[in-house]
């Protein structure tokens, strides 16, 4: 098959960081520019981007994360927002606006930042379906991102936790979505083989 962008579904991404002192200006935003780093180096297909910083608040998250479903996004990954503070109130904002559940996501999250860090408990990240939308929140800082969705490997580069983004090509094909192909030296996607397309 033709690595060529044009042999790939092109697929729309809603990237959103959810941070007070970011989106006030006090400090950089780092969570949108690791999103979109990592996605351009995984996936091969060409891919829209909408990205929004937004403040830590849980009716303006919902409204975004809904916005970005209406405008067609297959996948929106947030970022931020996710620990037990009085203002992180992500999972809450993303269950809101849910028709599924998807709680295997954040199982495997925490697992994952459990080979990196004892704190990974702490974090409460969800992943939800809505309409045709799969929508994951991921930790907010960018080496927690990475290690998120590629897992934590061994010295000899064999993995040893299944990072999730494995798992969200043939997720987003269950409910409707552009077939997501990924470059498997970052992350390789597991879908049934009855699920794989034939090469074009």
């Amino acid at each position: 098959m033709s690595d060529s962008p044009a042999a790939h579904d092109p697929v729309r991404i809603g990237i959103v960081s959810i941070s007070d002192r970011a989106s006030s200006g006090v400090y950089q935003d780092q969570g949108l520019p690791a999103l979109q780093e990592w996605l351009t180096r995984a996936l091969k297909n060409p891919i829209t981007f909408e990205a929004r910083l937004i403040p830590d608040e849980q009716d303006r998250i919902s409204a975004t994360l809904i916005e970005l479903v209406d405008m067609g996004c297959a996948l929106v990954l947030t970022t931020g927002g996710t620990g037990p503070a009085k203002r992180d109130v992500t999972p809450e904002a993303t269950l809101a606006v849910a028709h599924k559940e998807m709680p295997g996501f954040g199982e495997q999250m925490r697992q994952v930042s459990l080979a990196f860090v004892p704190t990974a408990i702490l974090s409460r990240q969800v992943a939800v379906v809505r309409d045709e939308t799969l929508i994951i929140n991921l930790p907010g800082q960018p080496k927690a991102i990475a290690e998120t969705l590629e897992g934590a490997k061994n010295a000899d580069g064999s993995v040893r936790v299944n990072g999730i983004f494995a798992a969200v090509p043939y997720c987003v094909d269950l409910i409707g979505g552009p077939y997501i192909e990924t470059h498997e030296t970052v992350i390789k996607a597991w879908r049934p083989k009855n699920a794989v397309r034939p090469a074009r």
